[in-house]
């Protein structure tokens, strides 16, 4: 069942890792920015701010993800705005593309980046920034040699919080998604539930959790961060 698993899933296990890698990082790239305004430039605001990251997921994950489909609609004012501006073709189209699930994976786990970034760039002494200053360092190298470094266990926490249930995500390529953008989430949804092919569906499960299981170190390996694993 597993080498079954393997050898007819690769594709969808493959697209999955895939679409995770890329909404982990564009919730870093989103992510970080947000984080740090909010962690040294807020202020008396930063409360506020915290509470408008989180104000959306009160909502459901569900109705976040069909809200997005009525956004990404052909019919839609993203498409239509898209489409007068020259960004998207005539006939173009955003909803059951690529592009559209990997926004929404990003959308729906961002969150989970926000928060630890925040948390670990809140931890940096201020006064490192200001002794970097003092030293005359710029922006460019006191971001590279004092903040990301001492951000770095939020980026590990982050990353690791969107890709896992990015991975194994079901719900966005399946309301934003085609044919075409079938995720392992998909199939082994369908093999559990719809087909009833209950050992196939258990070694999909159990080489989804193996692979990721065996990239968490090779991750934290790869960020420096070994020995917060």
């Amino acid at each position: 069942n597993c080498a079954r698993a393997l050898s007819e899933y690769r594709d969808q296990l493959l697209r999955s890792f895939g679409y995770a890698f890329c909404a982990t990082l564009l919730s870093l790239l989103l992510a970080f920015p947000l984080a740090y305004v909010i962690a040294f430039k807020a202020g008396r605001f930063k409360n506020l701010l915290l509470g408008l990251v989180i104000l959306p997921f009160f909502v459901t994950f569900l109705i976040r993800t069909i809200a997005w489909k009525t956004i990404l609609a052909d019919d839609g004012w993203v498409v239509s705005a898209l489409g007068t501006i020259g960004m998207l073709p005539s006939e173009g189209r955003l909803l059951s593309t690529s592009w559209a699930v990997i926004g929404g994976l990003t959308y729906n786990w961002i969150i989970f980046m926000i928060l630890p970034l925040y948390v670990a760039l809140e931890k940096i002494d201020p006064r490192l920034l200001e002794a970097s200053r003092d030293l005359y360092g710029t922006n460019r190298r006191m971001f590279g040699k004092i903040i990301l470094p001492l951000a770095m266990p939020g980026v590990l926490a982050g990353s690791l919080l969107v890709f896992i249930p990015a991975v194994g995500d079901f719900i966005n390529a399946d309301y934003l998604g085609s044919t075409r953008t079938t995720m392992i989430g998909n199939i082994i949804q369908k093999q559990f539930l719809v087909v009833k092919d209950y050992p196939v569906a258990a070694a999909l499960s159990f080489v989804l959790m193996a692979l990721i299981l065996a990239g968490v170190p090779l991750s934290t390996r790869a960020l420096g961060t070994e020995h917060l694993a």
